[in-house]
């Protein structure tokens, strides 16, 4: 400060050091000048302020020597004016303007709700005071009246300064500030009363009144006036113990930032972006529905925020006209009588929300609107004002709906992420994340932090995780349900507490889900008391809804995993059912995904008693069933052309509610439209490889229905048994039910109505035996009526030739259907097609044509989404790039593979990606490690069908050269034999034929050569063309050239060949006409005499 005049004058031209200024005269004439800094003082008020009303004789020229001499001190600062001089400083260079500036700006931050800022200002102001103002001038005409001035804006500086600390709760250290200018200042009724309000606060009630009884007497004796009305208001706050006295909180101090009791999990994203908007925006609403933990993560995110913060609860209103008063009560803006007005001012009811336009102009803060959805429009109203009257506000708001007001920025707060449920597709084989892996996800962390909490000691451990993941997934990851969750860990063990909340059919109403908000009915008392159960938080927002909102939510839960807007409108039977589905999204009661509506489980529970209370769960269960019937039946003829892979994907969407449907069904009896709808998707469960899941819907069904099914039903029945068998599910009951149901598969009128039963038909039994080909001629020319099943059968035609090793005719087939099943646009059937085109190209030896023919199936797969195909494709492809030598590829595909058919839930194909994974550790000199392999693949495929025939047949075959390789003789054949002796040694001349190249690796090893040359003619001609590339093969026939010779080997090759064709009939006498025909038994022919040629051989070598 470079001069100064609050205490003795002071005058530091160069802002350091200070210079002497003279004379009384001269210091007079400064003081006068420094009042009216830079200001022009005419010369008349110098002479009157210097010299009074009657100035002396040539006070004109005495003015000037007095000047001359400031110029000695000052130099060119004092400017002569037309008018006077002037000071030529600046008014914040000299105290007393500065002070008064900082004392209005103090004042006027004290009326705007800033006691903080205003604290500072007036701190700064009252620093300026030295001493009594103008104190080394006091006989000055002027100095008088100044000095009083500046001292009672000095007393009331203090005062607002003593006022803005009560609001900061520091009442106890004013105290003895106060008793000292109470007793120096008596009459200053202003100070008594925040004597008063101080002495209350800090506990001492008594002497507060004792304060006022001692105002009354003085004012009494010395006035004889009675205590001002403002001052009797905090009398009478006192004897009542008004609230209004309470002190300040510490929060409120700060600004009202909270401090939370316990951490925030796995809201990272959601607090980086919160603050990313407010950076860009001044209002940001966090919406999602109740429990998700918005108050949370917005008291987290005031908490990161650089400035003032001020949270405002808005959950205790009951009438939204109180919004005001609630935002002025957590500002400590209170209307109440106690606090008198400054002098000059006077104190009124003024408008609240004018109160908060005032308190906010200037003043940055972040204020939190928390739970608006009960005053939505109050809240808007009031935030739209404030945004728009005070330009340094910014809102943070929580609620159930958006505010919906100009420049508003969503952000929704979803439920913790939980990690999501194993496909049941993959049945017993889908295993749980690890407790590392559970835990990197959200939802469980906060149920393993809070179970810490209130068990000590509680760690999760490996056998905990299926239960953890059970309860957050039943509870979507609320967060609010999973704290309740583990607090019951206090009383009930963690898998009790999983067993009560988990629900596995998606059907919240099939038991009633009144346990589970039972169980999660003990919160924190200190919460509030729509947070202190899962069923308040609920019952908080349908207490929100009207009567259209409340029908539609109860109706939405009849479908399980949500529905679209069609499906909504034909299922609940409501007029503006769009309309009123965005109300509900609005509110978050219900949540859009990829165009489909859903609710949280839990508020679907809710819902759901709420449908049953009102009597409409029959009428929606069956309005339910109805439409999914409908759009099954759709659906199945576009899963066999064009629309395939679009309508797929639509089931995918519902296919929760298929399974609903198809439960809630049989469990009412209405046994009939279940066939009905079980039938109608088997094409969606076996192309989506579903097979898990198909087989308990049928096994549940099948079980109702029993062995004789509605009239009109039989086909249905027996797609139903199918389905069961191609799952695997099995009992002793049901076993017979099934294979009775299979065995009418044929009995059945051709094609049938659902053209995949002979899909599953053939993937259970099989090829058929030589005794039912010679029956089917009939069944060919059934099925060239209808085109898929043209082509179909054409597929079937090929196979049955391909294991004959006619591998000419069998391409020659696959062309044809191949061709049909581009035009008909059906990418499953050309999956088929090219993966039966590659066995071929593969039994020629073309390897090269088999990895181009297996990455067109592989691609078209991927696109399909069909993931057991791909697994299947990738082990054609694997076995391939095996023989190739392309080692590191096949291992890839091998491994990709296995992991696709352990999610899918098909055992036959892991077990084939384990045997490739074998032959690759065999071929690599680790047979130990090929044993393992090869164990571990017959574990993967028990089931007594074909397709795991099939797999069993190539594992045995793999386990007799593993033990070939290590010299054990008898255990090789012994392999081999069994290969040979299961259902498909006996019905496929290409595995009669490996059987027979493997039998002769046993020859080799009993120093048999000529046998072994002998058996690998056999192979060549039972499998229509010598072994290319086949490793074994290769090494089996290399040995026997050196020691036979190359003539040798190459003329007992020649015989073995030309007798098998003597022996073996050249065709399995399959047709489609009476042209192509052979005589019934010709297939047995050649399967016996397969037969007798290798069993000749094993009988030679002990075997």
């Amino acid at each position: 400060m470079r001069f100064g005049i609050l205490g003795p004058t002071q005058a530091r031209p160069d802002g350091e050091r200070p210079v002497p200024v003279g004379g009384p005269g001269v210091r007079a004439l400064l003081g006068l000048l420094l009042l009216n800094a830079g200001r022009v003082v005419t010369t008349e008020r110098l002479i009157d302020g210097l010299y009074g009303a009657e100035p002396p004789a040539g006070a004109t020229n005495a003015l000037q020597a007095q000047v001359s001499r400031l110029r000695q001190h000052l130099g060119d600062l004092v400017v002569r004016e037309p008018a006077g001089y002037r000071l030529a400083v600046d008014p914040d260079d000299v105290d007393a303007p500065r002070f008064e500036r900082l004392a209005a700006e103090g004042r006027r931050a004290l009326d705007a709700g800033d006691p903080a800022g205003a604290a500072g200002l007036l701190d700064q102001a009252l620093a300026l005071w030295r001493g009594p103002a103008l104190a080394d001038v006091p006989d000055a005409p002027f100095a008088p009246v100044q000095a009083a001035r500046l001292e009672e804006l000095r007393l009331s500086a203090a005062e607002d300064l003593t006022e803005a600390r009560l609001a900061l709760g520091r009442h106890r250290d004013l105290l003895p500030e106060l008793q000292e200018r109470v007793a120096t200042h008596p009459l200053r009724e202003r100070s008594r009363g925040q004597l008063m309000r101080a002495l209350y606060a800090a506990g001492r009630p008594a002497e507060a009144l004792a304060v006022y009884d001692e105002a009354r007497r003085v004012l009494a004796d010395e006035l004889g006036v009675d205590p001002s009305a403002e001052l009797a208001a905090i009398h009478l706050a006192v004897l009542r113990s008004d609230p209004s006295l309470a002190p300040a909180s510490a929060s409120a101090a700060t600004g009202g930032r909270p401090v939370p009791l316990t951490s925030l999990v796995g809201r990272d994203d959601e607090l980086e972006r919160i603050g990313a908007l407010l950076a860009e925006a001044r209002l940001v609403t966090l919406i999602g529905p109740g429990g998700t933990g918005k108050t949370r993560l917005a008291i987290e995110a005031a908490g990161r925020w650089p400035g003032e913060v001020c949270l405002v609860e808005l959950a205790p209103l009951t009438d939204g006209a109180d919004v005001p008063q609630a935002v002025l009560g957590a500002l400590g803006l209170r209307e109440t009588a106690a606090a008198i007005p400054a002098p000059g001012t006077r104190q009124g009811a003024a408008d609240p929300v004018a109160r908060l336009v005032a308190a906010l102009t200037l003043r940055p803060v972040l204020l939190v609107l928390d739970n608006c959805e009960h005053v939505v429009e109050e809240a808007a109203r009031l935030a739209d004002r404030l945004l728009a009257a005070c330009p340094a506000l910014r809102v943070l708001a929580t609620g159930r709906e958006a505010l919906g007001i100009t420049g508003e920025r969503l952000c929704p707060v979803p439920p913790l992420r939980v990690p999501p449920p194993a496909d049941e597709a993959a049945g017993e084989s889908a295993a749980e994340p690890s407790v590392e892996d559970a835990l990197a996800y959200p939802a469980v962390r906060l149920f393993a932090e809070r179970a810490a909490a209130v068990r000590p000691g509680f760690v999760l451990t490996p056998g905990d995780v299926g239960h953890v993941l059970r309860i957050c997934r039943a509870l979507d990851g609320l967060p609010l349900a999973v704290e309740l969750a583990a607090a019951r860990l206090r009383s009930l063990p963690l898998a009790r507490i999983a067993v009560r909340l988990g629900g596995d059919d998606g059907d919240p109403a099939a038991e009633g889900d009144a346990p589970r908000f039972a169980l999660l009915s003990r919160g924190s008392r200190t919460a509030q008391p729509r947070h202190r159960t899962l069923r308040a938080v609920v019952e908080w927002s349908w207490d929100l809804l009207d009567e259209p909102e409340r029908a539609l939510a109860r109706r939405l839960t009849v479908f399980a995993g949500g529905a679209t807007l069609e499906a909504a409108e034909r299922v609940c039977g409501l007029p503006d059912t769009d309309g009123v589905l965005a109300s509900l999204v609005d509110k978050s009661l219900v949540e859009v995904v990829d165009d489909r509506y859903r609710m949280l489980e839990t508020i679907r529970a809710f819902c759901a008693e709420r449908l049953a209370e009102a009597g409409e769960s029959e009428t929606m269960r069956q309005a339910h069933l109805a439409y999914i019937l409908d759009l099954a039946a759709t659906a199945d003829p576009h899963l066999r052309g064009h629309g395939q892979i679009e309508w797929l994907r639509r089931l995918d969407g519902e296919r929760d509610n298929l399974q609903a449907a198809l439960r809630r069904a049989v469990r009412a009896g209405d046994l009939a439209p279940a066939l009905r709808l079980l039938s109608a998707t088997a094409g969606y469960w076996l192309l989506r490889g579903l097979r898990g899941e198909a087989a308990r819907l049928g096994a549940e069904l099948l079980g109702e229905v029993g062995a004789t099914p509605p009239e009109g039903l039989e086909e249905e029945h027996v797609v139903c048994a199918c389905l069961v068998a191609w799952g695997g599910t099995s009992g002793p009951a049901l076993d017979a039910l099934v294979a009775e149901a299979i065995g009418r598969t044929y009995t059945l009128p051709m094609p049938p109505r659902q053209p995949y039963l002979l899909v599953l038909n053939a993937m259970i039994s099989g090829p058929p035996s030589g005794e039912m080909l010679g029956r089917m001629e009939d069944l060919f020319r059934a099925l060239e009526r209808d085109p898929w099943t043209r082509m179909l059968s054409r597929f079937s035609l090929s196979y049955l030739k391909a294991f004959d090793g006619r591998l000419d005719e069998a391409e020659q087939e696959l062309t044809g259907a191949l061709r049909d099943a581009r035009a008909a646009g059906d990418v499953w059937l050309r999956v088929m097609m090219l993966s039966a085109m590659s066995d071929v190209a593969d039994g020629r030896g073309d390897l090269e044509r088999v990895e181009a023919l297996t990455n067109e199936a592989i691609d078209l797969a991927e696109r399909l989404g069909a993931t057991a195909d791909l697994a299947e494709s990738l082990c054609r492809r694997g076995w391939a790039r095996m023989r190739s030598g392309h080692m590191d590829a096949a291992r890839a595909d091998f491994e990709r593979a296995a992991e696709l058919s352990r999610r899918t839930g098909a055992p036959e194909i892991l077990a084939t990606a384990l045997l490739g994974l074998g032959e690759l550790a065999r071929h690599d000199g680790d047979l130990p490690g090929a044993r393992r392999w090869y164990e571990t693949a017959l574990a993967e495929c028990t089931a007594e069908w074909f397709t795991a025939e099939e797999t069993r047949s190539h594992v045995y075959l793999a386990l007799g050269w593993a033990a070939q390789m290590s010299g054990q003789a008898a255990e090789a054949l012994a392999w081999h034999r069994r290969a040979l002796t299961t259902g498909l040694g006996t019905r496929s001349l290409a595995m009669t034929a490996a059987v027979a190249e493997g039998v002769a690796g046993v020859a080799l090893l009993e120093e048999a050569p000529e046998r072994a040359a002998w058996l690998l003619g056999v192979g060549g001609a039972l499998r229509g063309a010598p072994a290319v590339r086949d490793p074994d093969v290769a090494r089996i026939e290399a040995r026997c050239r050196t020691v036979l010779g190359d003539d040798a080997f190459d003329r007992t090759y020649a015989e073995a060949e030309a007798f098998t064709r003597q022996r073996v009939p050249a065709t399995a006498g399959v047709t489609r006409g009476a042209a192509e025909g052979a005589a019934e038994g010709a297939a047995e022919d050649t399967e016996a005499a397969a037969l007798t040629v290798i069993e000749r051989h094993l009988s030679a070598l002990g075997g």
